[in-house]
């Protein structure tokens, strides 16, 4: 038997086949056939086709896919030891990022609390900040979604329920931004964005004051 495939092996590399097909189509090992065919002689235009093989879409996309999966790995080991550097949050970290998002998404005007993100992990820490750190009771948070007319009000009302735990009686009505037809939206914003507010002018006062003494403090 090892006799026949030997001889195929021949006739196949003689054909011009690439030591990978070949082990290919007779189901054996690249090193096996690698020593039947080395004696075998090719013609220069045979070892230019071998050689444009090698570069052939199908092996390049093989070699693409490889590189993609290592650079993968080394992201996901770069964010994994990353995450480790942080461990787990006090109080006064919290404290402090939740002063530092508000200044940066917050509103600013009309002595309102008020902190507007489409991340639902932005809206997580921000209540996690205001109930924890300020104390604000649950009557005094509201709700208010902002969201396309043609993307479902009812299945965003109920995911940024869940997601900021705040009831949704509680929110105020759904401010409907009307979509051009046809279109252009990928709806990279499935749920549109969420405003959590705060009815407590003195909370307000607090945030304006907490971020002005983080920035005389460096």
């Amino acid at each position: 038997m090892k006799i026949s495939e030997h001889q195929k092996a021949i006739l196949l590399r003689a054909e011009g086949k690439s030591i990978g097909e070949i082990a290919s189509i007779l189901r054996v090992a690249k090193s096996s056939v690698s020593t039947w065919v080395r004696d075998v002689e090719i013609s220069e235009e045979l070892q230019l086709k071998l050689k444009e093989n090698t570069y052939s879409l199908q092996t390049v996309e093989r070699r693409r896919t490889s590189r993609l999966k290592n650079e993968l790995v080394k992201r996901n080991l770069v964010i994994n030891n990353a995450g480790e550097d942080i461990g787990k949050i006090s109080l006064k970290e919290l404290h402090l990022i939740g002063v530092m998002l508000y200044q940066a998404e917050g509103g600013k005007t009309r002595r309102l609390v008020r902190f507007s993100n489409g991340d639902p992990e932005m809206i997580r820490i921000m209540m996690a900040f205001f109930r924890r750190v300020c104390n604000v009771p649950e009557e005094k948070f509201r709700g208010h979604i902002h969201i396309h007319d043609h993307l479902d009000e009812q299945a965003a009302q109920e995911y940024w329920a869940r997601v900021s735990s705040i009831r949704a009686r509680q929110f105020f009505k759904s401010y409907k931004r009307v979509t051009p037809l046809p279109h252009p939206y990928k709806n990279s914003l499935p749920y549109g964005v969420f405003d959590i507010y705060v009815l407590d002018t003195n909370l307000f006062y607090k945030l304006t004051g907490w971020s002005r003494a983080i920035f005389r403090s460096y």
